[in-house]
């Protein structure tokens, strides 16, 4: 029990050091899933060089929260006619691994692009700090988290069992 609360101690700090962007598509067909890629593509052009000069989190939230008629309009532009809504809130991922990195499953603060229906396959990064992890740049990653959380989510030796634990929790 109190690894379990540890784990979800350890995933909730992680978690308030970062902000994502999740897309979904309105569906699964190949139209559908280039159009999410689209959205997604003005969206991170938009908030990309907004997010640059911001230096927390709350700073991060402050931002997205005044730009979001900006972000609502470059998402409606690339969406071709599709309905697109946006969220500012938080939102539960999945445990997600990529080269040398892996983030937690749990709650995190999220920038949700919905397009039509949203039932279809979605796509996700971070956003604070200003690295999309699909081409995975750990540097600024680690800038904004104290040493032990980074050392939880980069691909130290020993440290993967623990997010099982968070898992199981």
């Amino acid at each position: 029990l109190w690894a379990g609360v540890w784990a979800q101690g350890r995933q909730e700090s992680i978690s308030s050091s970062l902000v994502r962007l999740h897309v979904l598509a309105h569906s699964d067909s190949a139209e559908e899933q280039a159009l999410k890629l689209r959205v997604r593509d003005a969206v991170l052009e938009y908030i990309s060089p907004r997010l640059e000069d911001a230096e927390s989190v709350s700073d991060a939230r402050l931002i997205l929260e005044r730009e979001m008629r900006g972000i609502a309009l470059a998402a409606s532009e690339a969406a071709e006619g599709r309905t697109v809504s946006l969220s500012l809130g938080s939102e539960s991922y999945p445990t997600k691994a990529y080269e040398g990195f892996r983030l937690p499953a749990g709650r995190y603060e999220s920038l949700r692009v919905v397009l039509g229906e949203g039932e279809g396959a979605n796509w996700w990064c971070i956003v604070y700090p200003p690295v999309c992890l699909s081409a995975v740049q750990s540097e600024p990653v680690a800038a904004v988290m104290n040493k032990e959380d980074y050392a939880l989510v980069s691909s130290q030796e020993g440290w993967e069992l623990r997010f099982r634990t968070v898992e199981l929790w």
